[in-house]
C-alpha cells in the first residue's frame, strides 16, 4: 500500500464469514448489472438527468455535491428537481430531503423509494410541471433511472478502491464498475495526505477513462440556535470554545476533524450515533445531558432536521458545508451543463 494510503475501514462482519459470503452478494449484484447492461428494467425520463452516487456504503459527500450541482443548474438558468430513495429517520421523513428542503426553497425533492414513481408523479404536477432536469442523489446503483450523466464520489479517506464488496467489506460494487462513470470526484481531501490523493488519482485513471475532480469540504459559516432563535456567526465564533460533537453521519471523521480545527480547543468527547439514527427519545435524552455539562453542541444540518424538536440547555452550533474544488472544477461543471442540455435518448 503507497505511504499516506488509507486503509478499508474494518468489514461489517468477521472476515471468514464476509469472505464466505461476499461471491453470492457479488453473484447477485452483477446479475443485476447485466440486465441494467442490456436495457432490461431501464426507464428514459423525458428530461435529463444528473446521477451522484458512489461505490460504498456510508458517507462520501453527496449531500455537498448535490447541493453544488443545484446551484450550479439553477444559476445557468435551469430548474432542477432532486430524486432520491428518502431514508426515513422520524415519522417517515427523509434527513436528507428535509435538509435540501431547507436550502433551497422552489426546488422540489422527491424522497421515495420508487423513485421512477415518484418522478413521473411530480412532473404531472403544477410544480413538476417547470422541472427541466433531474439530480438524483445516491444513484449510482440505481440504475433503472436512466441518465445523462454518472459522477461517482470516492472519499480519499476511506481506501474505497482497496476495498471489498458487502459483507466482505463495505462496497456495494467492485471497484470494476467505476467504469460505468462519466466524472469522479475525489472527496474530503482536506483531511488526506497529498501522495494518498495521486496515488488514489493513478488508480481511478487505470480503471476509467473519466474525467476526475478533487474536492475538500469547506465550512461556510454557522447557524446557531440559542433559546429557539437562529443566527448566522463565522466559524471563527466556535474558537476557542470548547464543544460537544454529535453526528449521525455515514463517514464522521472529517466532520470531527473539522470540529476540532474550528475550536481548537479540547471538548468532551464526541457522540457519534449510526448513519440515520432517528434519535429516539432515550438517544435523545442522553444527548441533552451531555449537552448541559457541555455548554455548547455543534452538529451538521442532516442531524439537526431531527434534533430542532428538542429543547436544549444550551446554544447548538451547525455547520453550512460547501465545497471547494483543488482541481478539476471547470470540466465538472462543463459536464454537469452538458448533460442538462443532451435530450434523453
Amino acid at each position: 500500500m503507497t505511504p499516506g494510503t488509507p486503509a478499508p475501514p474494518r468489514p461489517p462482519l468477521p472476515r471468514p464469514i464476509g469472505t464466505a459470503l461476499a461471491p453470492f452478494y457479488m453473484a447477485v449484484v452483477a446479475c443485476r448489472n447485466r440486465r441494467y447492461d442490456a436495457g432490461r428494467g431501464v426507464v428514459t425520463l423525458d428530461r435529463p438527468v444528473i446521477s451522484v452516487g458512489n461505490l460504498s456504503l456510508g458517507g462520501t459527500g453527496k449531500t455537498p455535491l448535490v447541493a453544488w450541482i443545484v446551484e450550479t443548474l439553477t444559476r445557468a438558468g435551469h430548474a432542477p428537481c432532486i430524486a432520491m430513495r428518502g431514508y426515513a429517520s422520524r415519522a417517515g421523513h427523509s434527513d436528507e430531503a428535509a435538509e435540501y428542503g431547507a436550502r433551497f426553497t422552489g426546488v422540489p425533492v422527491v424522497a421515495r423509494p420508487n423513485r421512477v414513481e415518484g418522478l413521473l408523479t411530480l412532473f404531472r404536477s403544477e410544480a413538476g410541471a417547470a422541472v427541466d432536469c433531474v439530480v438524483l442523489d445516491d444513484g449510482f446503483q440505481h440504475r433503472r433511472v436512466a441518465r445523462q450523466l454518472d459522477i461517482v464520489l470516492i472519499d480519499a479517506t476511506r481506501g474505497t478502491l482497496r476495498d471489498r464488496v458487502l459483507p466482505a467489506g463495505w462496497l456495494r460494487e467492485p471497484p470494476a464498475s467505476l467504469a460505468r462513470a462519466g466524472h469522479v470526484v475525489v472527496t474530503h481531501a482536506e483531511c488526506a495526505d497529498p501522495g494518498a490523493i495521486e496515488a488514489l488519482l493513478r488508480e481511478v485513471a487505470r480503471r476509467t477513462g473519466a474525467p476526475a475532480a478533487v474536492a475538500r469540504h469547506t465550512w461556510t459559516g454557522l447557524t446557531v440556535s440559542d433559546g429557539g432563535v437562529d443566527r448566522p456567526e463565522p466559524t471563527a465564533w466556535l474558537r476557542g470554545r470548547p464543544a460537544l460533537p454529535v453526528c449521525a453521519i455515514g463517514n464522521p471523521g472529517p466532520f470531527l476533524a473539522a470540529c476540532a480545527a474550528a475550536t481548537g480547543a479540547p471538548g468532551p468527547a464526541p457522540i457519534v450515533l449510526p448513519d440515520h439514527d432517528p434519535y429516539r427519545p432515550g438517544t435523545l435524552r442522553r444527548v441533552l445531558a451531555a449537552a448541559r455539562s457541555a455548554g455548547l453542541v455543534i452538529t451538521t444540518e442532516k442531524d439537526w432536521s431531527k434534533l430542532a424538536r428538542a429543547s436544549w440547555p444550551c446554544p447548538v452550533a451547525r455547520a453550512r458545508l460547501g465545497m471547494t474544488f483543488d482541481r478539476g472544477e471547470d470540466d465538472l461543471l462543463a459536464a454537469i451543463l452538458h448533460a442538462a442540455r443532451r435530450p434523453p435518448e
